[in-house]
């Protein structure tokens, strides 16, 4: 540890440091557009790393085609800046997106051109700084806390010096950097595969809405992929199409098919599933145009920067949520948000099969927040799909929707903790409950939870239950 601190602060006297917020967020998807917002709107001086040039993670770079439920079918459960989002998106998608999806909470159809632009806006407006093209590459440490982070990008190499730091990458990588514990897929290793989702135009909603009442199927066409598979004008493997979610009555986007044995945290592994996604997004517009009607004329305008990624590493956290915890719809005395998306874990090869576990409807399990609290760590916090949870749980609480509540929750408690001077461990668990609810966000139905004055909207599902 004292060579490591020594070569920080060597490293760290060579480089300028760039920037001195009081909160950085490294990661500008779901959980990191939140964070950056709340940390931002709570007081704190903010910046936001993203890697691309533009905000959205999975929901925009991989083009994945619908946000997941925001309701737990009775009731929004996700509320505050997620959804605060979902419905400015709808807003500016135009009037006929917005009277297509007006009354809509779950499997709302992404316009991810409009979603960028939201995104930006929202977070500027908040009063967080963005800084695109970066990547941090390495952590200083001082014992347990992150004294800085050096950033890459165009302009060269500097220390980014903060309070506290929020990891927002979807991979844990900072925490990684960092030396904090993780786990990685099942038990040996094996992960969720990836899919490579893209956007067609010249499709007609009409005709292939007729298609499903006369051929009896729903959207995922199981019967016309088996018959394609049989026929060999579709790989084996998946017998179902995932997801479609169209934007306008011509334009739809594709959530379709796999890519196996991808590691999304290997560059050289993200390389050949782009190249394969790419080529089996050919086969699949093939398929498309010969077996769907309503598909016949078809033209690929948009596949996604990079592959979609289900999973890579969990951090040991101060808690794990582990499934027992989950099918219990058990509540906690820190509770930071409510989880009713069902566990789904795809195949991890063409042979195996998936696993899928809901909850009755209404019902939901609380999360913790100590199970975004890395171990080892004072002034760093983990928010989306790689907190501290087992495998199973980890297929649940992956999706975006849950995704933004997590990042409100670890960018209130920042702006909390830089005010305090302390860790995320200092803050008072209490206050940061009472700031989410002013705020918008709903904790459950129990004592010293008020309901938040918000009007159930029944959930109108026209995107197969899987992501």
């Amino acid at each position: 540890m004292v060579n490591q601190v020594q070569a920080s602060i060597q490293l760290s006297s060579k480089l300028p440091v760039s920037y001195t917020p009081d909160v950085v967020v490294v990661g500008g998807g779901a959980s990191g557009v939140a964070a950056a917002m709340a940390a931002a709107r709570n007081g704190a001086e903010t910046l936001l790393i993203e890697q691309r040039g533009y905000l959205g993670g999975m929901g925009t770079a991989a083009l994945v085609p619908a946000f997941c439920p925001y309701t737990d079918g009775e009731k929004p459960i996700i509320r505050g800046i997620g959804l605060e989002l979902l419905e400015k998106m709808k807003l500016a998608a135009g009037e006929a997106f917005y009277s297509r999806n007006k009354d809509r909470l779950d499997w709302v159809a992404i316009d991810v051109e409009i979603l960028k632009c939201v995104y930006d806006q929202e977070v500027l407006d908040s009063g967080a700084k963005i800084l695109f093209h970066t990547f941090a590459d390495q952590v200083l440490l001082e014992g347990d806390r992150i004294s800085g982070l050096v950033i890459s990008n165009k302009s060269g190499r500097s220390v980014v010096q903060a309070k506290l730091y929020i990891d927002a990458t979807g991979d844990a990588d900072l925490a990684a950097l960092a030396g904090v514990s993780f786990q990685t897929g099942g038990e040996h290793g094996e992960l969720q595969p990836g899919t490579m989702c893209y956007v067609v135009t010249g499709a007609n909603k009409a005709r292939f809405d007729q298609f499903l009442i006369d051929s009896g199927q729903n959207i995922a066409l199981e019967n016309t992929v088996i018959e394609a598979q049989r026929n060999g004008d579709l790989p084996q493997g998946r017998k179902r199409i995932s997801g479609i979610a169209w934007i306008t009555d011509t334009v739809a986007g594709f959530n379709f098919g796999h890519i196996f044995g991808i590691d999304g945290t290997k560059a050289e592994d993200l390389t050949r599933a782009a190249i394969e996604g790419r080529q089996l997004i050919q086969v699949q517009i093939q398929f498309l145009r010969k077996y769907v009607p309503g598909f016949e004329d078809i033209h690929l305008v948009h596949s996604g920067d990079q592959i979609g990624i289900r999973e890579t590493r969990r951090i040991a956290g101060d808690y794990t949520l582990v499934v027992e915890d989950y099918m219990s719809m058990r509540s906690f005395e820190d509770d930071i948000a409510r989880n009713a998306y069902f566990i789904d874990i795809h195949l991890a090869n063409a042979s195996s099969t998936m696993t899928i576990k809901y909850l009755p409807k209404g019902k939901s399990h609380g999360v913790p927040y100590r199970c975004m609290l890395p171990q080892g760590k004072s002034n760093l916090i983990v928010a989306g799909r790689s907190v501290s949870s087992d495998r199973p749980v980890q297929g649940s609480l992956r999706v975006m929707p849950n995704c933004f509540a997590m990042g409100q929750a670890a960018g209130t408690a920042a702006a909390m903790a830089s005010v305090d001077g302390g860790g995320f461990r200092e803050i008072s668990v209490s206050g940061l409950q009472r700031k989410l609810i002013e705020q918008g966000a709903w904790l459950g139905e129990r004592p010293g939870y008020a309901e938040h004055d918000q009007t159930a909207v029944s959930s109108h599902i026209e995107f197969e239950e899987e992501c």
